[in-house]
């Protein structure tokens, strides 16, 4: 290819792309969820996740309990394309520069509308539907971030990080907030809590984040982990419910 070739498809790659979709290079996949007994999809915007909304799970961390009560509740985002999710089996690989990855099983919030400074009445009325996920962790990149009181985002917020099943409209199940919440690890139950364990509620956590940040539709929230959270190696396979939901299996790859 002589100087001038390379010239000449470099400059048509880049007008074609930018004449006909005004992108210097095509956008990335809109991330989408598949919705329980239908064709739509569910188009994912950001995903939050609220830490420590389990009083036992605080606990195992190292947290102990406040004397005026229940703590603020505190967030932390992954990317929306961090997403791996679905119906049947879902593949999630297991990252690099871990030695400690964690399963955290938790209820999923899916937002249909949005808005800032939402009232706690009001918030149940933005949730389009609702999940089953896994909060995936590199406990050993995030103990070390907090150690140094660095940010600890590559710790929560690495690729297919978060994991999720399909999603079940609220219109069909209402809004639940009491019911198991499990998770297995080849058969054997690691974890196993109750949706009324929760500190913050959903409404009271829709709220609460609401102030900080404008919410939209596509946001998805997770809501928290119950106690039991633990180690994975490749080839584990994972079963998670939550009772009035629904249930997700994964096997990390």
């Amino acid at each position: 290819m002589t100087g001038f070739e390379g010239k000449s498809i470099a400059h048509s790659f880049f007008d074609d792309r930018a004449n006909s979709m005004h992108h210097v290079f095509p956008p990335h996949p809109q991330t989408t969820l598949s919705v329980r007994d239908s064709e739509a999809l569910f188009p994912v915007r950001r995903i939050f996740c609220v830490g420590r909304n389990y009083a036992e799970h605080a606990r195992e961390m190292g947290a102990t309990a406040q004397a005026d009560g229940l703590e603020p509740p505190f967030f932390f985002t992954k990317p929306g394309d961090a997403l791996v999710g679905g119906a049947g089996e879902l593949a999630v690989a297991y990252p690099p520069l871990t030695a400690n990855l964690h399963h955290e099983v938790e209820m999923v919030v899916a937002l249909g509308a949005g808005g800032a400074n939402i009232a706690v009445d009001d918030a149940l009325g933005l949730v389009f539907g609702y999940g089953v996920g896994l909060d995936l962790t590199r406990r050993d990149i995030q103990a070390k971030a907090k150690e140094k009181g660095h940010p600890w985002d590559m710790g929560k917020g690495f690729d297919q990080s978060a994991v999720c099943s399909s999603l079940v409209p609220a219109a069909r199940i209402g809004h639940p907030a009491h019911g198991r919440i499990w998770l297995k690890v080849n058969g054997a139950i690691r974890q196993d809590g109750d949706l009324g364990q929760m500190g913050w509620k959903v409404a009271d956590i829709i709220a609460n984040l609401s102030t900080m940040v404008r919410l939209e539709a596509g946001d998805l929230i997770y809501t928290g982990t119950p106690a039991g959270v633990g180690p994975l190696l490749r080839g584990d396979l994972l079963e998670a419910g939550v009772d009035g939901v629904g249930c997700l299996t994964a096997r990390i790859v």
